[in-house]
């Protein structure tokens, strides 16, 4: 990531043609001396000259532009994309190119979003306003995960004209703050301005005292907040990076308007939805391509051979990615089947269920048209192989895209997908809690055949249902489901909605968890009552469960506590 050195922010304002009144309600609050410097990237016509530079010079007392290949982006001014062109910024100078003419860019607004999220990365800010599509979105996810401030248009007296921009991105779950757009730029200044106060009283501070006391004030900081974190959340923020920990600790600590790093911490003891609101900030990265190398590596080598091990043209590897958000990592194990494929001389069939609870992202992946910057993680030769460049977008070439089915669904609330080879689930269940997570990971055992695969997200595990999985590759994150007699389907009973999923066992599956989940209780309620005191373990000998009255005759070891009988 590339930060220039201007200090002042710059605000990307994506919207169409049609979102000029939603900018004139922005731009009247914004004052000369502002502090910012703002660019506008709209849909334009390619074959019209733009005159909206005119027309936003009428609206605000900054002085604005029409952008130029090489201008240095200044302070209090406004620049505005023109027309028949694709708009980047680096080191602070804005970059401007044509596209091609057979094609006109159809997300200009991701395009340069993004860029400003690689050049600015805390400087970095992002609005949507009205316009149509998604465009925009995939830029406010990338600004969020630099550690930018993101706004989206909402409905109100100076709602959108047209929704579709500032819904998707809202939809994203990376919008900080959604406004009518005449409340923006208050909200703008009041946050930049808590921002210096911030500054200010951290230098007063660090001038005051040791030098080495504000660093170790941070220590102590840290270490509370990641201990409130991990209660709450049951995960552990200890191996991220300080910068990177404070820096979305100190965008928590604007959000919520706490005065201190300890009035925040107050705050954390006492309110655990916000306690939940930061564990999802600090998870929050930019979705990508075979993002975590070592774990896509992983399963290339131990997981996707074996899939097609035995199947010839005639068969089906099935597989299920729940929470596919924008369907990178949909795309990145198509892109391993498609090559695995190639090495076969009667390949079977490939069949992968893509889904989400978000309509808008399920769209963007369905496209399969992605900015060049979001490209990073696939190597020169992947790039050639399964994307044609258009413009400034590449889009996933159809072999690829065929292989993939994308619907909405809810892993809690509707009916599990099943007979799969492969369920990869990233970096969903860190946001569930406990009780779903007992849910869905048993769903995944139900959707797997006999010996399939499970993958998950790194910082995500299935320790106590060590039952169901054992470790393929522990770091990368990829286990096996087990065999079990009388396999049964998950232990709930999930709402069999009407979205357009693929059901043809849903009836089947929600009649099976329902007995199973009453026999379940009335099998623990006996035990509980008249059996001896026991302990329940795994094969390893993992335990998972103690009955009363196992203290008479068990102790814990002294010592960091494990779940191991034997030890």
């Amino acid at each position: 990531m590339t930060i220039s050195s201007q200090k002042f922010p710059i605000v990307g304002i994506g919207a169409s043609a049609g979102g000029i009144p939603a900018m004139e309600e922005f731009f009247k609050s914004v004052p000369a001396d502002c502090g910012m410097a703002f660019v506008i990237v709209t849909h334009l016509s390619p074959d019209r000259e733009s005159l909206l530079h005119d027309v936003v010079a009428r609206l605000t007392p900054l002085p604005v532009k029409v952008a130029i290949d090489g201008a240095q982006v200044e302070v209090n001014t406004v620049y505005v994309m023109p027309h028949n062109s694709i708009l980047s910024i680096r080191k602070g100078k804005l970059e401007l190119r044509r596209p091609t003419p057979a094609a006109r860019e159809r997300h200009p607004v991701d395009i340069f979003l993004i860029a400003l999220a690689l050049d600015q990365g805390v400087n970095a800010i992002g609005i949507i306003l009205s316009g149509g599509d998604s465009d925009g979105t995939l830029g406010v996810k990338a600004i969020k995960a630099h550690g930018g401030l993101t706004m989206a248009q909402t409905s109100g007296g100076d709602g959108p004209r047209n929704p579709g921009m500032p819904e998707s991105a809202l939809a994203s779950g990376r919008v900080d703050f959604g406004l009518p757009a005449g409340q923006m730029a208050g909200k703008l200044i009041e946050f930049l301005h808590d921002d210096k106060s911030r500054l200010r009283d951290e230098e007063a501070t660090a001038s005051e005292e040791a030098p080495d006391a504000p660093e170790g004030e941070v220590v102590d900081a840290r270490a509370e907040i990641c201990a409130i974190v991990a209660k709450a959340s049951g995960h552990h923020f200890s191996g991220y990076k300080t910068a990177t920990f404070m820096r979305r600790v100190k965008r928590r600590i604007q959000m919520t308007g706490a005065r201190s790093i300890e009035a925040y911490i107050e705050t954390l003891r006492g309110d655990d939805v916000e306690v939940m609101k930061l564990f999802h900030d600090l998870l929050i990265n930019v979705t990508s391509f075979f993002r975590d190398k070592q774990a896509f590596a992983a399963l290339e080598e131990l997981v996707i051979p074996r899939l097609f091990e035995g199947r010839g043209a005639g068969d089906t590897v099935r597989v299920w990615v729940p929470g596919c958000s924008t369907g990178e990592e949909v795309y990145s194990i198509a892109i391993l089947m498609r090559e695995c494929m190639a090495m076969l001389s009667a390949p079977p069939s490939v069949q992968i269920f893509a889904t989400d609870i978000d309509e808008q992202a399920l769209s963007i992946a369905r496209a399969a048209r992605y900015p060049e910057a979001l490209l990073e993680g696939l190597s020169p030769e992947r790039r050639l192989r399964f994307f044609t460049a258009d413009g400034a977008t590449c889009v996933l070439n159809k072999d690829v895209r065929e292989l993939c089915n994308f619907s909405p669904h809810s892993v809690i609330r509707d009916p599990p997908f099943s007979r799969m080879d492969l369920v990869s689930c990233r970096n969903l269940l860190i946001y569930l809690d406990a009780e779903s997570q007992n849910q869905v990971v048993p769903t995944f055992h139900f959707s797997l055949q006999p010996s399939g695969f499970l993958f998950l997200g790194s910082s995500e595990n299935i320790s106590p249902h060590g039952d169901l999985f054992s470790p393929i590759d522990k770091k990368g994150r990829i286990y096996q489901a087990r065999e079990r007699a009388g396999r049964v389907p998950a232990p709930f009973v999930p709402k069999i909605s009407s979205g357009p999923v693929f059901r043809d066992h849903a009836s089947k599956a929600s009649n099976l968890a329902s007995v199973a989940l009453m026999r379940s209780a009335v099998d623990a309620k006996i035990l509980e009552r008249y059996a001896p005191p026991h302990v329940v373990v795994n094969s390893d000998g993992d335990i998972f469960h103690f009955s009363q009255g196992t203290g008479r005759i068990l102790e814990a070891p002294p010592g960091a506590p494990n779940r191991q009988l034997t030890s």
